[in-house]
């Protein structure tokens, strides 16, 4: 089940404590909630059911921290492993002594090793964990248990020739074809320098299809569309003429995507209807008549496969009624996998001719006046890739784990030079060892072997790995041979000339300031995307963006790169807005007031007076132009910060002493006046000090009452509980430490000598929680407890019953409600919840509030939001025991959520369709056998767009093409945050790495955005009394325990034999 964060920690303990029992011990819940959590690895993404299913009886649970080898290169096997969480380094040594090792690879998150237990191999090299890690451990008899048992299954997910590609136990060479599974490396001499044997496959143009034959599903979307396009628009599919030549049975590419977009909602775009003809044509079940490679919008003909036979039939009436009915199953098909498709079509356009590109676009008078270096401008064009073809790389590269540490400007240069390749079979070799570097590849699909001579495979890359850059860079041989590890393997490829480039490109457009022979300061220009305008007037070329630096001196180039004459309402500068939002993680407010003040005062020391005086002017403008921006990102923040107020206090004195000498700088001071009111009065008022808010967090039900957000000062009234399940109430800050809740307690306790205090979920995880974590009130799960307790009794305490949630459902009560009533009255209280989110507790929630000792209360309690409807849907249908019943719970769950998707409230339209996707509810087959087609349907085209391919490319396609006020997904927000966050160093060469904070505030903005426009309930359900829909959303009462959910799923519908 995915969920939010708070109840991440609840959820995987909950599995690792069923891994850690014996198997004869573990029961069908256990299994159930083992392989929920394994069918998410990448690992075992691609396992059969029934495989799957016996690795959770066998598997164990292993983690280790950093630093600790697993096993050393010439050990005899014992273990069969995969990779949870966490990376191991593959070390090799070529000598007996270990301390030789090189480290050749890391293995990620999805890799498995260790087949060679198989056959009693030495192991080939040496693994080392580089951090804490999870794994999931196989022993040596079960493994070969499954491998006899499973061989079928087993034998295209493991690496030859079982398998592994292992050393011949007689020499240094690697195995014959023969011993292969009839594709892969022949014998080849441990000398590096010969000619190797083996011939690499590496295509330097596309195919025209990227499969040799058509799969049977595809084959059966072209029937299903060429028989309805018969049935219902047979002028589609005609002869045609064209420059007196006749083309037999043949359709044209803008009529194919007319009719597609008219056929389905789930169809948005002319281009996402174009990638799903792609698809059919990727696989020849479509076809252009003079073979032109990919599928265009234009008035170009395409002949289905069934049409290339003169004799082809035309539909029956049968066939004709059931392509009707699979019609839209085939559209939710195509939609689902048209953009990868689309995506390789873009990467198969040739990235060359850019010189005549650019002249025929620009002409060559423009490029001299734009004084473009041509082989700059003419990358920014390549070749046959529009612009748009180039943004829609861009974005995928964006979530590629190889690329996340390479600044924007690189990715950009990368999408002009990028060329898709792809193999068929398994066993193709990529290059060999000891060969000339000549490419560097990205995997996208697949994955592939690493082989060193002697040694065999030492390791496995999959999807979003890389390889082959080091030979390029290095400008050495092949380290390693890349050998395919399964069909069907699609890459990025970048060839080494353009590689060099970037890297030289890069360098030269990077401007470095040193002081005291340091860099201080790292720039790098980029075009500025402007063009000469009809008058002939030159606009700048460039710019430059701040790529890394001191705070300090990314501070002084804001100020002096911004324009002074600009006002906060004519909107900013994207990236002083970058440092504004970002700048608490590198320069806070204790550094960055003091900075600004000495800004405002500095006195030039060289010019003439009236050089002086303007040089002054400019600079205090600029200055209080940042201040004001500050302020209103902030707000009532800056109440609870004693140094910013004062700051600010003090930096409005100054400016009002400066206006009776400047009178320039009157028109800023209203302003700066208003802001400085506004935050300094609001703490008088004696209403507005503190606010005691109760356990719950619900400052009040009164709908008159707008909700307010809760701050760090405010109080909280909360129980912790002892381990005689006896409470004590304690009144502290929300933003309290744990030291000072434990002092809090002991207080009321009367001795706090050596206490703890511990997070405890209803299914009995236990998380001591540190003496610096920070607002751990709203971090519990959604049944959640605090309880205190000494340290030698942490293994005593049990959850209250209480935790266990209801033992009846409510769908007496809920059946009578209208699903669009209670859509409208979540998406109020979600709009409540979200609205009182501040932006920068993103930023604190993604750095570690401790580290800012800073609440993140508002998004804590927003993303339980998300858990909670998630287990509603999951509660209410595992307590229901009427089978029609359930159906009829299903059906109300589907409308509801199609209602919220109407609402654009996003969040609780993945919930509900997470919490009916989750084990508990997708295994009860007779209820989901009973739902009318219709509603199957609708939950299908729901589940299309929670498909997480292409980092949620369907979820952000569609959020697109919404306009706010939009309620997002916010899970997936904090998980690309996060992503951005652990694949980029905060600080590199002791500089802060800008490139990173600006790509986290992009990500912060979506949250700006889709609050833009304020959320206005629908008039005609609000003026309604909703009381009771309004009250029943605001408390729902649910299990968190998937255990016990998954047990009450067994009761309601026994597994079946």
């Amino acid at each position: 089940m995915v969920a939010a964060h708070t109840s991440h920690a609840s959820s995987s303990g909950e599995w690792i404590a069923c891994l850690d029992k014996r198997p004869l011990e573990r029961s069908s819940e256990d299994v159930d909630i083992i392989f929920t959590r394994l069918k998410e690895v990448k690992a075992f993404e691609k396992f059969h059911p029934n495989l799957l299913q016996q690795i959770c009886l066998c598997g164990y649970y292993e983690n280790l921290e950093k630093g600790i080898t697993l096993f050393r290169q010439g050990d005899i096997g014992t273990n069969w492993y995969a990779v949870l969480t966490g990376s191991l380094d593959v070390k090799v040594s070529d000598t007996s002594n270990h301390q030789d090792a090189v480290t050749i690879c890391t293995l990620g998150i999805g890799t498995a090793f260790g087949e060679s237990i198989l056959d009693n191999t030495p192991r080939h090299a040496t693994i080392v964990t580089r951090e804490f890690s999870e794994l999931l451990r196989i022993e040596q008899k079960d493994f070969k248990a499954l491998w006899e048992k499973y061989r079928q299954y087993m034998s295209g997910l493991l690496t030859p020739p079982y398998g592994v590609m292992e050393t011949s136990s007689n020499n240094d060479r690697m195995p014959d074809k023969d011993s292969m599974s009839s594709s892969a490396l022949c014998q080849v001499s441990k000398n590096c320098n010969k000619t190797p044997l083996i011939e690499p496959h590496i295509p330097h143009r596309p195919t025209k299809t990227i499969t040799q034959v058509p799969s049977e599903k595809i084959l059966r979307a072209g029937k299903i569309l060429r028989n309805t396009i018969l049935s219902r628009a047979p002028h589609m599919i005609r002869d045609r003429k064209y420059h007196l030549k006749t083309y037999r049975q043949c359709c044209v590419g803008t009529e194919l995507v007319d009719w597609m977009m008219q056929q389905s909602p789930c169809v948005h775009s002319r281009t996402q209807a174009v990638g799903m003809w792609q698809v059919l044509l990727e696989e020849g079940v479509l076809n252009h008549v003079d073979q032109e490679h990919h599928f265009q919008d234009k008035y170009l003909f395409y002949r289905f496969l069934d049409d290339e036979r003169e004799d082809a039939p035309l539909p029956t009436e049968e066939e004709k009624k059931e392509c009707d009915e699979e019609l839209q199953d085939t559209m939710l098909l195509l939609s689902q996998i048209g953009p990868d498709a689309h995506m390789r079509m873009i990467l198969r356009k040739p990235a060359v001719q850019r010189f005549n590109c650019a002249v025929n676009s620009f002409g060559t008078a423009h490029c001299r006046q734009w004084g473009m270096e041509l082989r700059t401008s003419l990358f920014l064009m390549p070749g046959q890739r529009t612009v748009d073809d180039l943004e829609i790389i861009y974005e995928e590269l964006l979530h590629i784990k190889a690329l996340s540490h390479l600044s924007t400007t690189v990715k950009r240069e990368l999408a002009g030079v990028l060329i898709f390749e792809s193999h068929p079979k398994a066993g193709t070799v990529l290059f060999n060892q000891g060969e000339e570097g000549t490419s560097w590849y990205i995997i996208l699909k697949g994955s592939v072997n690493v082989v060193i001579y002697g040694k065999g495979v030492v390791c496995t890359l999959h999807e979003g790995d890389d390889f082959g850059k080091l030979a390029l860079v290095n400008d050495a041989p092949r380290a390693a041979s890349i050998v395919l590890r399964e069909d069907n393997c699609h890459f990025l490829r970048v060839d080494k000339e353009d590689f060099n480039r970037i890297l030289r490109d890069v360098e030269a457009n990077t401007v470095r300031l040193k002081e005291h022979d340091q860099d201080v300061l790292v720039l790098e220009k980029i075009p500025a995307g402007n063009r000469v305008s009809n008058q002939g007037n030159s606009q700048p070329q460039h710019k430059y963006i701040v790529m890394s630096g001191t705070p300090e001196k990314i501070l002084e180039h804001f100020l002096e790169t911004m324009r002074p004459e600009a006002t906060l309402n004519e909107g900013t500068d994207s990236v002083l807005s970058d440092f504004i939002m970002m700048h608490c993680v590198f320069m806070p407010n204790s550094q960055l007031c003091p900075a600004l003040m000495a800004h405002y005062h500095a006195q030039p020391s060289q010019g003439t007076e009236q050089e002086k005086m303007d040089y002054a002017l400019n600079n205090k403008r600029r200055v209080i132009r940042l201040v004001l921006q500050w302020a209103a990102l902030y707000g009532d923040l800056l109440q609870e910060d004693e140094a910013a107020m004062a700051f600010l206090e003090e930096f409005y004195v100054s400016v009002s002493d400066d206006t009776r000498m400047i009178a320039a700088l009157k028109e800023q001071l209203p302003e700066l006046e208003k802001i400085v009111k506004q935050v300094s009065e609001e703490p008088k008022a004696p209403q507005k000090k503190h606010k005691v808010l109760l356990q719950l967090f619900n400052t009040s039900d009164d709908r008159s009452q707008k909700r307010q957000p809760i701050r760090g000062s405010d109080e909280v009234l909360f129980k912790v509980y002892c381990i005689d399940q006896t409470y004590t109430t304690i009144r502290v800050p929300v933003s309290s430490s744990v030291k000072e809740v434990i002092s809090a307690v002991a207080d009321k306790l009367g001795s706090g000598e050596g206490l703890i205090i511990v997070k405890m979920s209803s299914g009995g995880e236990k998380v001591v929680l540190k003496p610096h974590d920070v607002s751990v009130f709203t971090t519990l799960s959604v049944n959640g407890r605090l309880f205190a307790c000494p340290r030698d009794q942490f293994d005593s305490l049990a959850p209250l019953p209480e935790q266990e949630g209801p033992s009846t459902g409510t769908v007496g009560t809920f059946e009578l409600m209208s699903s669009k009533d209670l859509a409208h009255q979540m998406t109020i209280y979600d709009w409540e919840l979200f609205n009182c989110v501040h932006e920068l507790e993103l930023i604190y929630h993604t750095f570690g509030r401790h580290n800012f000792k800073k609440t993140t209360a508002n998004l804590d309690l927003f993303l339980r939001r998300f858990n909670e409807i998630q287990f509603w849907v999951v509660t209410e249908i595992c307590l229901c025991s009427q089978l029609s019943k359930r159906v009829q719970l299903l059906k109300k769950y589907i409308k509801i959520a199609a209602h919220c998707k109407e609402y654009k409230n996003l969040n609780s339209f993945f919930a509900i369709i997470m919490g009916l996707s989750n084990v508990a509810v997708s295994r009860l087959s007779l209820t989901w056998e009973k739902l009318p087609s219709k509603f199957k349907k609708i939950y299908a085209e729901f589940e299309s767009l929670m498909d997480p391919s292409r980092n949620h490319r369907a979820y952000r396609l569609t959020v697109a093409k919404l306009d706010p006020p939009i309620i997002p997904f916010m899970p997936l927000l904090i998980k690309d945050m996060t992503f951005t966050h652990e694949g980029n160093k905060t600080f590199t060469d002791n500089l802060v790495n800008f490139e990173k904070m600006r790509m986290i505030a992009n990500t912060v903005r979506t949250v700006k955005f889709c609050r833009s426009q304020s959320f206005n309930p629908d008039a005609a359900l609000t003026n309604k009394n909703h009381q009771d829909v309004r009250s029943y959303v605001r408390q729902l009462n649910v299990i968190d325990n998937q255990r016990t959910l998954s047990h009450m799923s067994h009761r309601l519908e026994p597994r079946r034999a």
